[in-house]
């Protein structure tokens, strides 16, 4: 049993940045895989970055080198800081964690889900 509640979003304008946090319990949370998505309204859930258990990370071509995944494991907590933001990044974002094999970039692959937070990036 895990529990993930994410916090961090807002409004913000174009080029700005914002840092989502999400918070785990219930398990040991240093081996666990956690992963950030998107939705944007009329469109399905997308992976946006990944952070292994054993630290190894992987980003969305769309968000490859505006976005940083990070953890920090005497918290159980993990981010996503968003810089360089788009109007196009607008999306409510979910944590998520343990995924199955080696499907990270799935959002069916993962057993636990947030309650998502929204961003909105005005033009």
């Amino acid at each position: 049993q895990v529990q993930l509640v994410e916090s961090g979003g807002g409004l913000v304008q174009a080029g700005g940045s914002l840092r989502l946090s999400c918070a785990a319990s219930g398990r040991t949370f240093s081996s666990m895989s956690m992963g950030w998505f998107r939705q944007a309204p009329g469109k399905e859930r997308e992976f946006v970055a990944v952070i292994r258990g054993f630290g190894g990370i992987d980003f969305a071509p769309s968000v490859k080198g505006r976005f940083t995944i990070s953890r920090d494991d005497a918290k159980n907590t993990v981010y996503l800081q968003m810089n360089s933001l788009k109007p196009e990044d607008t999306a409510v974002y979910y944590c998520a964690a343990e995924y199955i094999g080696t499907s990270y970039y799935t959002a069916s692959a993962y057993r636990y889900w947030g309650q998502g937070t929204q961003v909105t990036v005005s033009s």
